[in-house]
């Protein structure tokens, strides 16, 4: 099989191109693997909305949820079994990629409960515990960048685990997440665990922002205001990788923990699905193209890279000054930034806080039924 030459461009230019989604459909009928081969995959994410999705349709789970009744297991233990046995084998189904990426790529994430968002030291319990069941050393752990969330990625990656952050909105969150990020390795190494096989994510999440923003200016109706829409998710991820590049590519802090073998902690662009149909439909992929960096994607923003997306190289590096002349434009005209990215924050993770209920009570249904 042939690699589709738009993706295949796109991982020239040093994007990881991988999946945002996983359900047993996928890995049984063989559509993961086919991704692999022919659109340039080289890793999965998923969230608890993608899981409550999955278990949702068809009956490819029905033969395990009604073994797992059978022995008594209750709601929490069906879902932990059903979704950590998927993330296992799509683990195994990359193992190749993982090798031959040297540890990069190959990966496949797993997130902690949602719930947990705002509880320090049950996040980091739970990290360890999936670690534990997946144990495969492909595996991501999801941790939100929430306040909470930032001393569990420390203290996670001190274990020795690797960790992809996710729900990342605003370019301070980020700058903490990678602090979070180096603080964890320094204790790591302490520690004595080899910082060569701690591999971390940061997930920076673009959709959202321009639907949030767009919404406001919208609201203020201006000329300048309108002229602003579509603009800030690009941007807002933009100086995201400027951060990056501070931060790694140069900076004294990873410089020493780099020398032990430490890897950078690469940007992921997430939620990368066009929900503007006024916007072009690859705008969240061509426009943030870049070395070291990732980009989930959901399977209908692929096909539309894989049709007419077109690749022209590097991107972002060098347009900060760019980006950031337009989050100044979006002050000036009475944008508060500040409140819009705590909205995206509480709004991302009241999101998956209510796909893992429905998750819960749609597996509580199913158990009650095969009792």
């Amino acid at each position: 099989m042939t690699q589709n030459p738009n993706l295949a461009a796109l991982a020239a230019a040093g994007v990881s191109v991988w999946l945002d989604d996983l359900s047993r459909d996928r890995l049984q009928t063989g559509n993961l693997q086919e991704l692999i081969d022919t659109k340039s995959v080289v890793g999965v994410t998923t969230n608890p909305s993608i899981f409550q999705a999955a278990l949702s349709k068809g009956n490819a789970y029905d033969a395990q949820v009604k073994e797992l009744a059978e022995r008594g297991a209750d709601v929490d233990a069906t879902i932990r079994t059903v979704t950590t046995d998927d993330v296992r084998n799509a683990c195994d189904l990359l193992a190749k990629q993982y090798e031959l990426s040297d540890g990069v790529d190959g990966r496949v994430s797993i997130e902690v409960d949602p719930r947990l968002a705002h509880d320090t030291d049950k996040t980091i319990l739970q990290a360890i515990e999936l670690w534990k069941i997946v144990d495969r050393p492909n595996l991501l752990i999801k941790i939100p960048a929430t306040e909470a969330g930032l001393p569990a990625i420390t203290a996670v990656i001190a274990e020795g685990i690797s960790v992809n952050v996710t729900l990342i909105f605003s370019v301070e969150r980020h700058r903490l997440v990678m602090d979070a990020y180096l603080a964890g390795l320094e204790k790591a190494g302490e520690a004595g665990h080899d910082l060569s096989r701690i591999h971390s994510v940061a997930s920076f999440f673009v959709s959202r922002v321009d639907t949030e923003i767009d919404k406001r200016l919208e609201k203020i109706g201006t000329e300048d205001a309108l002229a602003l829409r579509g603009k800030a998710g690009v941007a807002n991820a933009r100086l995201a990788y400027a951060a990056y590049e501070e931060v790694f590519l140069g900076g004294d802090r990873f410089e020493a923990l780099k020398s032990a073998g430490a890897r950078v902690q690469r940007p992921l662009w997430a939620s990368t699905g066009v929900k503007n149909p006024d916007y072009s439909d690859t705008l969240y992929v061509t426009e943030l193209v870049a070395p070291n960096t990732v980009n989930t994607m959901p399977e209908k923003t692929m096909d539309a890279v894989a049709d007419h997306g077109v690749i022209t190289g590097d991107t972002i590096t060098g347009r900060g000054d760019e980006s950031q002349a337009i989050f100044d434009q979006l002050s000036s005209i009475g944008i508060d930034l500040t409140d819009v990215f705590l909205v995206l924050e509480n709004e991302g993770v009241d999101k998956f806080e209510k796909s893992w209920q429905e998750l819960l009570d749609a597996t509580q249904g199913q158990l009650d039924e095969k009792k």
